[in-house]
């Protein structure tokens, strides 16, 4: 089954903001683990959750995995995302779409604040 991996963060009005799903779709495209990775912003930036979605679809994806790019699993991750997986998937009933858990509370989480920490102390 061919899968695509939707990144979805927040958007922002702020294109550098943006660059950064931008960058983390391009290395995960990199990687090969998923044949499709596409970017895109629940609000205030292109391409929306919809648009790549179909993009995702244009390019034979069988499923799609919509992955929120969120640290918390607030209002956004628990109901609105899935609001637009469950458009997605009546629009477009031969594909199977499913929505990840938001990053949240990973135990690398842990690392990476410290490492940032770090960098700050010089």
């Amino acid at each position: 089954m061919k899968t695509a991996l939707l990144l979805i963060a927040h958007g922002s009005r702020n294109a550098e903001a943006n660059a950064d799903l931008v960058a983390l779709a391009d290395g995960l495209r990199e990687s090969a683990e998923y044949p499709i990775v596409e970017p895109a912003y629940l609000e205030l930036a292109q391409p929306t959750i919809d648009d790549a979605g179909r993009k995702c679809v244009m390019q034979g994806a069988e499923c799609v995995i919509l992955l929120p790019y969120f640290l918390s699993p607030g209002v956004h991750a628990r109901i609105d995302l899935q609001v637009h997986c469950d458009r997605l998937a009546s629009t477009y009933a031969d594909v199977t779409f499913l929505l990840a858990k938001p990053i949240g509370a990973h135990p690398l989480l842990t690392e990476i604040v410290l490492q940032r920490a770090r960098e700050c102390k010089g």
